[in-house]
């Protein structure tokens, strides 16, 4: 059964929700969809009171290290943290309260996977404690017309020579406890999810996904429920009311997990 994942995404210190591919180094170009006062450690609060276990804290750059850990402070064993993790600073964001530590682009060095950088994550903190935050751009098609799609990191600005393959999945699958994976074409536009990308999550991925990107309704999630078999949990993030989106309550998300 699909579940709503919640998530509380950090820029300047702030939450916010954000046009992903808008992000960029210089900061330049970035369209912000929400941006509240209201810290982290608020919104924490508010899914441990309801029981809305798996989401994702994620550092979109330097200066959010503090009001990660507000985070979760505020949910212990609540919440995974993703942003700049690499193995050196993973365990004391598992001893800070995440359940998890999310890591994409430290094991990508030049675009390359490091096996070496993600075997000592693995050392660190264990496979059961790792999510490997695979999200992605289309870049084509395959000569059956199926979609592809490559690998993006360093806060999606970075397209690498690494598809989401059958293969890739399975070799990854091999070092972590489950997939994060923003369809960054989409991610903050509301205009709806890239239904191949979660079909093809759902068919060849050996362990837990969370998609996230263009959800903007309810009727979203039991669409994922439907075309994944139940497989691929979702997240909403500027469609739902929390974040200002007039396209979800936040409330009836809730009771869709609950049902």
């Amino acid at each position: 059964m699909t579940k709503f994942r919640p998530c509380i995404d950090l820029h300047d210190g702030k939450v916010k929700q954000i046009v992903g591919s808008s992000l960029s180094d210089s900061g330049t170009g970035l369209k912000t969809n929400f941006e509240t006062d209201r810290s982290p450690a608020w919104f924490a609060e508010l899914y441990k009171k309801d029981g809305i276990t798996g989401g994702h804290v994620i550092m979109l750059g330097k200066g959010n290290e503090t009001a990660a850990m507000q985070a979760l402070a505020a949910y212990p064993g609540g919440m995974q943290v993703g942003g700049g993790i690499n193995a050196e600073n993973a365990s004391q964001y598992i001893k800070a309260g995440a359940s998890h530590v999310i890591v994409t682009s430290w094991i990508f060095p030049d675009g390359k996977l490091s096996l070496e950088r993600l075997q000592s994550l693995v050392d660190s903190v264990g496979k059961n404690r790792l999510v490997l935050d695979l999200s992605c751009k289309r870049t084509g098609v395959d000569p059956q017309g199926n979609p592809l799609w490559n690998i993006a990191t360093n806060r999606w600005q970075t397209l690498i020579d690494i598809q989401i393959t059958k293969a890739t999945l399975t070799d990854l699958a091999a070092y972590c406890d489950e997939f994060l994976i923003h369809a960054a074409d989409v991610e903050g536009k509301q205009q709806g999810m890239d239904d191949d990308l979660i079909r093809f999550l759902a068919e060849n991925s050996p362990i837990p996904v969370t998609y996230a990107g263009g959800a903007k309704s309810l009727e979203d999630l039991v669409h994922c429920n439907e075309i994944s078999n139940g497989k691929i949990d979702l997240t909403i993030g500027s469609a739902l009311d929390l974040f200002g989106g007039k396209g979800v309550k936040y409330d009836d998300c809730v009771k869709f997990n609950k049902a």
